[in-house]
């Protein structure tokens, strides 16, 4: 594979793109009710590209042209399998939008990773600050963050994706509901940050987008596996009635514990628990392994969901 030196201090791989297009300057919410995703959805089956690299699966998506060196600043193990990566991005200009993932640079590395962002863009926009969960696999980026990865590792990245949650001042406000399935949390965690910050500046402020509710649906294998819950419980306290989660274990064997009891339900997300936030003003986002994601577009086609106000995200 070709190389192009980039002023990173290392080579990487030229990126495959059709990434020419940029976003319209117009609202955000009609971008995102007309925006082709990832993977789209032909006569009800979700097209899967699991033996595609990460480079091939998003070719034809939005890159940025801006590839900016980052700084590895921390590293946490968010569970088992999951590392929370803490990266210090060096060029000022590096911006995202809540919902989308990078292209990952390691030196001496020519596989290209792609983690989503589980940060929010107010952090970067405040510290400096992106943050990735990786689970631990063979693939060479994700096996090198949690082998080899430290404090002071330098990477570089380059944001991309046309999945994301970015309202303007002057939108119309609206409901949110995030259907989140396994490691599926990471983008979906940015956004509901991202609402959370778009609440409190509304609190302090006075002023910027109006948000309205959040509603978060996060199925996982039992509690352990649930990414973020106690950062999401914080975000409930903090936000009443504005920021709401429900946690679905489907193979819980072990006593779930006090602080989570009230917010968990043993089982799969349901009709019947989506069905209650069905409005014309609601957005629906889903990031999952691709049979959650097509079984939860057939819960929302089943009832009367237009095509239009869902999105999703697949990797896998």
């Amino acid at each position: 594979m070709a190389c192009a030196a980039i002023s990173v201090g290392f080579t990487i791989p030229q990126l495959l793109r059709g990434t020419s297009r940029i976003f319209p300057t117009h609202s955000a919410l009609v971008v995102l009710r007309h925006s082709a995703f990832c993977y789209c959805t032909v006569n009800g089956t979700t097209k899967s590209k699991i033996k595609m690299d990460h480079l091939e699966r998003t070719a034809n998506n939005f890159r940025q042209e801006m590839i900016s060196q980052a700084k590895v600043c921390g590293i946490a193990s968010e569970s088992e399998t999951v590392k929370r990566l803490r990266l210090a991005v060096i060029n000022k200009d590096f911006t995202f939008k809540a919902g989308q993932w990078v292209d990952f640079f390691i030196p001496g590395i020519s596989v290209v990773g792609g983690f989503s962002i589980c940060s929010s863009p107010g952090l970067l926009e405040r510290d400096g600050i992106l943050e990735l969960a990786v689970k631990n696999a063979l693939h060479p980026p994700a096996h090198w963050i949690h082998t080899e990865c430290a404090p002071g590792s330098e990477v570089a990245l380059r944001v991309g994706g046309d999945f994301f949650f970015d309202p303007q001042p002057g939108d119309p406000p609206v409901k949110v509901v995030l259907v989140a399935g396994g490691v599926g949390i990471n983008p979906l965690f940015s956004i509901l940050l991202h609402v959370a910050d778009l609440h409190e500046s509304q609190e302090r402020k006075g002023g910027g987008y109006k948000m309205g509710t959040v509603s978060l649906y996060y199925s996982a294998k039992n509690t352990n596996e649930l990414l973020f819950k106690k950062n999401i419980l914080g975000l409930m306290d903090a936000f009443p009635g504005k920021i709401m989660c429900r946690f679905h274990v489907t193979q819980q064997h072990s006593q779930i514990c006090r602080e989570l009891q009230p917010h968990v339900t043993e089982g799969r997300i349901s009709e019947e628990d989506l069905k209650k936030h069905v409005s014309k003003d609601t957005l629906w986002y889903i990031c999952g392994p691709p049979p959650m994601i097509e079984s939860v577009s057939r819960l929302l086609a089943n009832i009367g969901v237009p095509q239009d106000c869902v999105f999703f995200e697949k990797w896998w």
